[in-house]
């Protein structure tokens, strides 16, 4: 199966499952209709009563530096806080590359902080990561 369809079966799978949440970002059309894909927001490693849950996303290239991304952080985050806030869900994560400048402004502009540094862990983190962390009482900037 090429890896694009088994891609969107894992993220329909985490949906049917209830434990990964993920959003197609499209890029507002002026007619109204939904524009090209932008990226991609998720909801990650959800369980019953969890007060803590990772968030990710991502952007292509050409939707970067535009405010695409932070706004759909601020979505996916509003939306999480309202759907699981009967189930504990009280903070949200963000973690990425400790290079990647681009990613802690989004994460600045999304009302997550830098919660930690992340000493590398390998294979997976091969260098120093970030934690950002939004508390639901929170308010976005």
């Amino acid at each position: 199966m090429p890896s694009a369809a088994r891609w969107l079966r894992e993220q329909r799978r985490g949906w049917d499952e209830g434990h990964r949440f993920a959003f197609a970002v499209e890029e507002a059309d002026p007619s109204g209709t939904g524009g090209p894909p932008a990226g991609h927001v998720v909801l990650k490693d959800v369980a019953p009563g969890a007060g803590s849950v990772e968030v990710g996303h991502w952007t292509v290239a050409r939707a970067r530096g535009r405010g695409i991304a932070p706004r759909a952080l601020r979505a996916l985050t509003d939306w999480a806080f309202t759907t699981f806030a009967g189930d504990s869900l009280t903070r949200l994560g963000l973690r990425h590359q400790g290079d990647n400048t681009a990613s802690c402004r989004v994460a600045g502009k999304s009302g997550y902080e830098l919660a930690a540094v992340l000493s590398p862990n390998p294979p997976a983190h091969p260098v120093q990561g970030h934690l950002h962390v939004r508390h639901r009482a929170a308010t976005p900037r």
